[in-house]
């Protein structure tokens, strides 16, 4: 059966059709699982979240099974002389979970998309062109997305978020139909669309601002008192800046001059010499309207933390960090969500950071940072959901409007997000878990992760890419000594140099702290400092020179520790060679097989101990220098 065969519909009711006939979809599960595999638009959706999407808080022991049957049934529906199990060409096993192999000519979401994209483009230069592929776009919608499931249902499958793209293409459609003059044709889809969204403000003064240009002045000026009665009762609340703008935009047109060229601009967008896709239309009411976007816009967050003046090394790790997202000009498809882990003091966040600063111009709807505490020193982790109420703040939704309870801020955030483009950094996550709630629900978004934990649930669930940062070699570590002191200063002592990269042992924090000390005495002699170094009892306090800057960020990993795995660390750090086995590792500890290995689990994850190659673990220099301060009893 060739893939252009088979056609998918998910903005409206889920459905399929092969060669032009409808296909039975079978029982509503199995809609709802189609549904879902479509809302993500070609992209992995993990097992642990399909089943979520189809039970709830809970689900049977046999959930997963029934999935695997539910995808057999449905690869047959689509292909019907596909053999037992075998994958065929649509539902394909990918990243712990299933994708829909889908494009722009098959699933109208994306061809929705894909018109978006196109209006986006010709909205400046066209905007009449923009008109013509909005009302394109939005034809293609035959209801709310994943109509005849229930609502319970779309929610916990996300299928809600897409009517998100569906009102942000009805505002876009009403700002490129006000510049082009072309008003009339959008009107009904703005009256639907505010039917819906009755308390959205910026959707109300699209309408009103419509309404006046086309003439009908008296119905804007009843929109905007209805609209405001709504906030009042139902919020408590007065007009925002952008209905008020609107209201007083037509009563700056309402004299008697400016009837005749409302109405001729009215008439002129009805059919009497603009059609769709024709020319902007000259009108005093629309010359003297602050369209949306021009005279104010939404919020903009930009909250990402200073890059560093000097960024050094790391050139292969910003190489793939890059690579996860499209050439430069092409759309992003999915919501790209990297990993960045590692031990700490390796440059986690500054990587993070640098990179986030290098792609922010291809979301230009806000960038968004966090430092979840994942590590802090008092042991409390930020709770994610005082993050994504402040998100929502950042978004201009007011704190008295923030809905109660994690699930619902949760939804609201994924809903201001989708159909835009933003860029989200998450610094210093504990787990998955606190992670889960803030990651967008919609495609065109970046997020960036970085944890002392591997987070492998956000690898196997959400198809979150990893990048593990390791300690610099020499040539990164001399490059970092270079841009901090100078070329020349380290070009003069090449050996002694090289000395203090080693016994920095490669790592980030631990060489800044030594370039800090140099930077601050241009006077001393790289050579003299290797020296320092090189005979002190004690590393860690000759690197930090009465800062507890290293000892502190290792601590931070070390308290988060069970008790069996803070004793293991300490057994293995003070081990002399270089390496050991895991049944080594075991016989050292006193310990079985089986809990040995769970703690060396813990303790690799934490980015503690390094698992060289299967079965073979090693401490970092550094990291036996802090165990032997804390002595046998861990303190």
């Amino acid at each position: 059966m060739s893939r252009e065969s088979v056609r998918f519909a998910v903005l409206g009711p889920i459905r399929a059709w092969r060669a032009g006939a409808e296909l039975d979809l079978g029982r509503p599960q199995q809609r709802v699982l189609l549904g879902l595999l479509l809302a993500r638009a070609g992209r992995p959706v993990g097992l642990s979240e399909i089943v979520d999407a189809l039970w709830g808080e809970d689900p049977p022991g046999s959930a997963v099974n029934v999935v695997r049957r539910h995808i057999g049934i449905l690869r047959r529906t689509l292909e019907p002389g596909l053999p037992l199990r075998a994958p065929g060409h649509w539902l394909l096993r990918e990243a712990a979970g299933y994708r829909i192999a889908v494009d722009a000519d098959s699933l109208d979401l994306l061809r929705f998309r894909q018109l978006r994209e196109q209006a986006d483009e010709a909205a400046d230069r066209s905007p009449g062109r923009a008109v013509t592929l909005l009302t394109e776009a939005l034809a293609l919608w035959k209801g709310p997305a994943g109509a005849d499931v229930s609502v319970e249902i779309r929610a916990r499958a996300l299928l809600d978020v897409l009517d998100r793209e569906h009102l942000a293409a009805v505002k876009e459609l009403a700002d490129a139909a006000l510049r082009a003059g072309m008003t009339a044709p959008v009107l009904d889809e703005l009256r639907k669309a505010t039917l819906a969204n009755p308390l959205d403000e910026p959707l109300l003064a699209r309408l009103v601002l419509a309404l006046a240009a086309t003439g009908q002045r008296a119905e804007a000026l009843e929109t905007h008192r209805a609209a405001v009665a709504r906030l009042a009762d139902e919020l408590g609340l007065t007009p925002g800046r952008e209905l008020s703008d609107a209201h007083a935009a037509v009563l700056r047109e309402s004299g008697p001059a400016a009837r005749p060229a409302a109405a001729s601009a009215a008439a002129s967008a009805a059919g009497s010499g603009a059609a769709l896709g024709g020319e902007p239309a000259d009108g005093g009411l629309l010359s003297a309207i602050p369209l949306p976007g021009v005279g104010y816009s939404e919020p903009r967050p930009a909250q990402l933390p200073q890059d560093l003046p000097i960024f050094s090394g790391r050139r292969a790790q910003l190489a793939k960090l890059s690579a996860l997202l499209p050439e430069e000009g092409r759309p992003l498809d999915t919501a790209v969500i990297s990993v960045i882990e590692g031990m700490a003091g390796v440059g986690k966040t500054t990587l993070a950071v640098h990179w986030a600063h290098q792609v922010a111009d291809r979301f230009p709807d806000g960038q968004f940072y966090v430092d979840l505490r994942g590590f802090d020193p008092t042991g409390t982790a930020l709770d994610p959901g005082e993050a994504v109420r402040d998100f929502l703040c950042a978004l201009g939704v007011p704190r008295h409007r923030v809905p109660h309870g994690l699930d619902a801020q949760t939804a609201l955030y994924r809903s201001l997000l989708a159909g835009r483009r933003f860029l989200v950094l998450l610094d210093n996550a504990l787990d998955t878990q606190q992670v889960r709630p803030l990651l967008p629900g919609a495609p065109g978004c970046l997020v960036i992760v970085t944890s002392r934990d591997t987070l492998t649930g956000l690898v196997a669930d959400h198809g979150a890419h990893p990048l593990s940062l390791c300690w610099f070699d020499a040539e990164e570590g001399r490059e970092l000594l270079a841009a901090r002191l100078g070329a020349a200063r380290v070009a003069a002592e090449p050996q002694a140099a090289a000395e203090i990269v080693e016994l920095c042992a490669g790592l980030p924090l631990a060489l800044s702290c030594v370039a800090a000390r140099l930077a601050a005495h241009p006077g001393f002699r790289l050579s003299a400092l290797a020296a320092e170094l090189r005979d002190a009892h004690d590393r860690l306090d000759a690197i930090a020179r009465g800062s507890a800057e290293v000892s502190t960020v290792f601590s931070w990993s070390y308290r988060a520790l069970s008790a069996g795995a803070a004793r293991l660390f300490r057994l293995l750090a003070g081990h002399p060679g270089p390496d050991l086995s895991a049944p080594a590792v075991a016989e050292l500890a006193g310990l079985g097989t089986q809990e040995s290995a769970r703690l060396l689990a813990e303790l690799t994850r934490a980015h503690l101990v390094a698992e060289l190659s299967p079965g073979r673990y090693s401490v970092h220099d550094l990291l036996r220098s802090y165990a032997a301060e804390l002595g046998d009893d861990g303190h």
